[in-house]
């Protein structure tokens, strides 16, 4: 949602912070916020004027008329205030017909006045502007505003003057007051653009000979742009509806969708309902909620709620998780259905997100069976036939009943069959697997014959633009009738590779001549090419750093599809716009401030460019072109036949709604002959009239159908172009969104533009003036197929559609990816790794996620357990390793890998290559002890040998034993390294045995010299084999496989590491100079004759 309300309270905030007026503001900051945990001493000692003034105290919670519900005390001091709320707070009430609990209160000075004092003022966004309207009458009696106030429509880019205000809104007003009015207004609508509000409205408006007072005042914002105001807004909070509560499920998802790319939303609406949605799609997520409220289910609706924009497994996992956990709370005595549906997904993995929803069920199976929960499936999109394998196979697996349904079934069937209106299929059609038609026979790259490109009734147009009239001199140019055809070349704003080949494999399936896409620009990266496939061809496409050198070398673009981010979209579109060759520009990104997207449409229209979008997937010419990804992979393209032409056209909102619209034109009639998704926010960049007209004026359409929405009034429009006569051709319509009159409280969904702000905006309104018009108009989305066809049927009757033959399309190659997505292929992989895994929500070691380790304090040596090891070790055994890294970490300068590593960083060098010249003197000399130490005692002790006899074998060999004998500790001199880890090992190993042995090696060799005792890289190697064997972790076989594989040289690398950086450290920060060793630290010893 886009444009929130919010608090009183809030909007006040901001208005006395930020307005810039000439008109003297009282009462700035006095507003004290109670609630049920108020501490009264501390609020009036935060706000001392409640002792001395005269009070007023209202509820700020979103309610309307709160002067004629009797909601506001006045004139009170704070005694009377605090006995008024005695009676009122945490009381429940009902307003119309929502229920709620009054829980926050507004306390503020009382401001004396005469009516007479009392004005009217409110500010609102349209798509040409904004509109303030004011009233000379304010106060509670103000009554209908929009046909009593004065207006004022100020266009975009425009500014309010002095005058302007005076003689417009100003004419009823006495001329004492005019002039502080006027200031005051222009400074709020300056307040209204600065801070992105779409909502403003002040009523009562005070005027005194003190100043201006803000009585009551309600507002809202754009939340998308948070971006831009975070710095002047803060932390907004946005309170829910009046009568509906604030759950922290609801804060839970508002939280991961704000992390996310995707888009994640959860409204609960009774939570003791039996009927649980988790719909996939802004616009069928209405659609699910219209059906189950037509069929009768609203009071046992539960929840509202959405995802879609291609969510990761874990995301959907986290969010079907917060679901199940809200209706496995509280049992139903006739059980509970969950609708797991959706329409056709244009780009999200189906099986990645069902996948995350089948871990979900799988967590909860036994909440799930307790409360008898039956499930039902439909979803259609990029391999949704392993989704719904693996929905059905958790359903056996489990034990709980979940019938499944693909796009062979109508989108929302399964509403009727999970309330009993309908019976459950024993067996479903199955759909045909993606492989089925994508795979080719042939081994021939060329371009394949051209395949049905038209119906029999439709005029053949030559080229895209050539329906776009010469502009007459100040007066814009006009938009083309004709977006797309077979020779639109585009340009792809975004490094966007797997839509762009989606659009190339439609172009090939479509036997276009040569590709749509041009060129790609990208300007975080350098000029190059990019690397796509035409059929089995590769091509390269060139990417430019800036636009100016894409439209310069491709003239022939008159398309831009812009997949910039919402923070980008606004400036590349923008400059896009400065191209007079670009006639079209699809904006993909959802969440652009309606502000900007105003003076996007501005400029576009002054231009004669037409805009698809924001918040769109785009649109679809079938035969011709399609956006990004429209239409979803190529499985959809085929079986909806949008490789060619039919005879019906269609607007939308909704992307995904969009797909499933093709899908119903495919099963209904010859085709789509074009489609467009204007995208779900409250001011697309083109409407839904435009491309009807479109439509209209384009002879190979026979008829139109519009899926309309919630929200807005561009449908009436429709309505009145068909009673003029504008509209002549069939228009089956169809407004979604008719729950909503049937909630208590309001709904946003999951479109920007999905609210109904006056009855007039209802899906049912709308409905109902699209069929008085003459609009073909369905009972219900369930029948929108039944009326498509029964038009269609009728127009094939009366010979103005001739439906064309039939022509099989060419087959495109599959992506290697997408094959092995699919499980078609299998290959070897390069790598194996068993240790860790990123590719998920959360970073894994070693099966454990990384929440976990932190959480259980497992520290270095835990980790170093889980990646070394892949097992979790005793307390104990991570406490060793961390010892061993702290006694290992250094030992002075003078060590080669220490010496090395200063030498290299007086070099100049950088840390790693420094690091790396000292770690490869650690070998066999140096460091190299404790492998050695380790397999040497083991060896002598597996074998039985004695210590004596050990001693002596090692003696005749002529070896050294490892880890015996230091340069300058002895018996007499110990070292407390060694010390230290003994008295550790001593106390909390199990078992010491090869230690022990060992030890009496040591008192055999410092008998015939005090030196040669058992050093820290003997004692680390013999007490790590001790651990391995006796900790319990590991079989002998996995212990002597970890010292034969060189783990514990592994213990001192990663120690002496730490101190390799120390010096390095030191000598950059004592800045040492380049190193030469001194002459005289050196012997020469040459030749005798080289000397002379």
């Amino acid at each position: 949602m886009s444009a929130k309300a919010i608090s009183e309270q809030t909007g006040k905030e901001f208005l006395y912070k930020y307005i810039c007026t000439t008109a003297a503001v009282q009462n700035r900051f006095c507003c004290a916020t109670v609630t049920a945990d108020t501490v009264w001493d501390r609020l009036t000692q935060d706000h001392p004027w409640l002792l001395t003034e005269r009070l007023v105290v209202k509820p700020d919670q979103l309610i309307k008329r709160r002067g004629k519900l009797g909601l506001v005390a006045v004139d009170l001091n704070l005694e009377g205030v605090q006995e008024w709320l005695k009676s009122h707070l945490m009381t429940e009430i009902t307003v119309g017909k929502v229920k709620g609990i009054l829980k926050n209160f507004l306390i503020e000075p009382f401001v004396p006045h005469y009516q007479e004092e009392e004005f009217y003022v409110c500010i609102y966004a349209s798509r040409e502007g904004s509109q303030v309207l004011f009233h000379h009458e304010g106060g509670v009696d103000v009554g209908d505003v929009d046909t009593r106030a004065q207006k004022l429509s100020v266009r975009i880019d425009d500014k309010l003057t002095e005058e302007t205000v005076t003689q417009q809104l100003l004419k009823n007003v006495t001329d004492e007051k005019k002039e502080v009015l006027a200031n005051f207004i222009i400074g709020l609508f300056n307040l209204y653009e600065d801070l992105y509000f779409t909502y403003l409205e002040i009523n009562p408006l005070v005027v005194t000979k003190d100043g201006v007072y803000i009585l009551d005042m309600a507002a809202k914002i754009d939340s998308a742009a948070d971006y831009i105001c975070k710095p002047r807004w803060g932390d907004v909070e946005f309170p829910p509806p009046f009568g509906r509560e604030a759950y922290p499920e609801e804060a839970y998802i508002a939280d991961l969708d704000a992390k996310s790319g995707a888009s994640l939303k959860l409204t609960l609406l009774n939570p003791k309902g039996r009927i649980w949605t988790m719909v996939a799609g802004g616009g069928a997520s209405v659609v699910y909620s219209d059906t189950i409220c037509d069929l009768g289910g609203v009071d046992e609706l539960a929840n509202y709620g959405e995802y879609s924009g291609a969510p990761s497994e874990q995301q959907t996992y986290d969010y079907a998780k917060t679901i199940l956990s809200l209706m496995t709370r509280e049992k139903h005595p006739d059980g509970k259905v969950l609708i797991i549906g959706g329409s056709i997904a244009n780009f999200t993995n189906v099986a990645a997100t069902f996948k995350g929803i089948v871990r979900a069920i799988k967590d909860y199976q036994g909440p799930l069976k307790e409360n008898e929960v039956t499930i039902f499936v439909r979803r259609g999109g990029p391999n949704y036939q392993e989704g719904l394998r693996v929905m059905e196979e958790v359903g056996k697996t489990t034990g709980i009943p979940i019938h499944v349904f693909g796009t062979e079934t109508h989108m929302t069937a399964i509403v009727g069959m999970a309330l009993g209106h309908r019976p459950i299929p024993n067996q479903p059609p199955a759909a045909a697997h993606t492989a089925n038609f994508l795979l080719n026979t042939s081994a021939n790259a060329t371009t394949p014959a051209r395949t049905r490109n038209t119906s029999f009734s439709e005029h053949k147009l030559t080229n895209s633009v050539t329906d776009v009239m010469t502009p007459t001199a100040g007066v814009p140019p006009a938009k083309a009738t004709t977006l797309f055809s077979r020779q639109t070349k585009a340009i792809v704003w975004g490094m966007q590779t797997r839509a762009v080949q989606g659009m190339l494999d439609f172009d090939y399936v479509c036997s276009r001549d040569e590709p749509s896409v041009v060129a790609m620009v990208y300007p975080f990266t350098g000029d190059h090419k990019q690397k796509f496939y035409w059929g089995h061809k590769e091509i390269l496409l060139p990417v430019y750093k800036n636009m100016a050198d894409a439209m310069k070398k491709h003239p022939d673009v008159d398309v831009l599809i812009n997949f910039a981010s919402l923070r980008s979209a606004f400036d590349s579109t923008m400059e896009t716009l400065l191209y007079p060759q670009i006639h079209t520009i699809a904006i993909i990104a959802e969440g652009i401030p309606e502000a900007l997207t105003r003076k996007l449409i501005k400029s576009a229209d002054e231009k004669g460019v037409t805009i698809i979008g924001p918040a769109t997937v785009g649109g679809i010419k079938p035969g011709c072109f399609k956006i990004g990804n429209t239409g979803g992979m190529l499985d959809n393209i085929l079986a909806s036949k949008l490789y060619r032409p039919g005879s019906v056209a269609y607007v939308s909102r909704s992307g995904g709604m969009s797909n499933e619209l093709n899908n119903i034109i495919s099963h209904t009639t010859d085709g789509v002959y074009e489609g467009v998704a204007i995208g779900g926010d409250r001011f697309p960049g083109s409407t839904f009239m435009d491309h009807v007209l479109r439509y209209q004026d384009t002879p190979g359409v026979k008829m139109i159908v519009v899926l309309g929405e919630i929200g807005g009034t561009e449908e009436y429009n429709i309505c009145q172009g068909i009673v003029d006569g504008r509209i002549t051709k069939p228009v089956v319509c169809w407004c979604i969104g008719t729950c909503a009159t049937m909630f208590s409280s309001e709904v946003q969904f999951g479109h920007a533009g999905a609210c109904a702000n006056q009855a007039s905006e209802t899906a049912v309104a709308k409905n109902q003036a699209l069929q008085e018009a003459g609009a073909f108009v369905p009972n219900g989305f369930d029948e929108l197929g039944d009326v498509i066809k029964f038009v269609y049927d009728d127009l094939v009757a009366n010979g103005i559609i001739v439906p064309a033959q039939e022509v099989p399309p060419p087959t495109v190659p599959m992506d290697y990816s997408w094959a092995r997505e699919l499980g078609l292929i299998r290959k070897p992989a390069s790598f194996m790794t068993s240790i860790c895994d990123e590719r998920g929500q959360e970073l894994i070691y070693a099966g454990m996620p990384i929440t976990e380790v932190f959480k259980e304090e497992m520290g270095l040596g835990g980790v170093l357990g889980l990646l070394w090891f892949q097992r979790r070790l005793p307390r104990y055994a991570c406490q060793f390793i961390e010892m061993c890294l702290m006694v290992t970490a250094d030992h002075g300068p003078a060590v080669s890998g220490a010496h090395n590593t200063i030498v290299c960083a007086r070099a100049g060098k950088d840390l790693v290559s420094s690091l790396t010249s000292g770690l490869l003197t650690i070998g066999d000399r140096f460091g190299g002890a404790l492998d050695a130490a380790a397999k040497q005692f083991s060896k002598a002790f597996d074998s039985g040998l004695l210590p004596m006899e050990f001693v002596n074998k090692m003696k005749k060999d002529g070896m050294l034993i490892m880890g015996i004998g230091h340069r300058v500790k002895s018996i007499n001199n110990p070292d407390m390294r060694v010390q230290i880890l003994k008295d550790f090992v001593k106390q909390h190993f199990p078992s010491t045995q090869l230690l022990d042995y060992a030890l009496d090696v040591e008192k055999i060799t410092t008998s015939k010299k005090p030196n040669l005792i058992l050093n820290v890289d003997g004692f680390i190697g013999v007490a790590f084999v001790d651990l391995l064997r006796t900790c319990g972790g590991f079989t002998r076989d996995e212990a002597d496989e970890f010292i034969e594989i060189g783990t514990l040289n592994g213990i001192f690398v990663l120690g002496r590491s730490i101190g390799f950086i120390g010096h390095y450290l030191d000598q950059k920060r004592l800045k040492q100079g380049l190193y030469r060793h001194p002459w005289d630290d050196i012997s020469y010893v040459l030749p005798e004759h080289m000397s002379m």
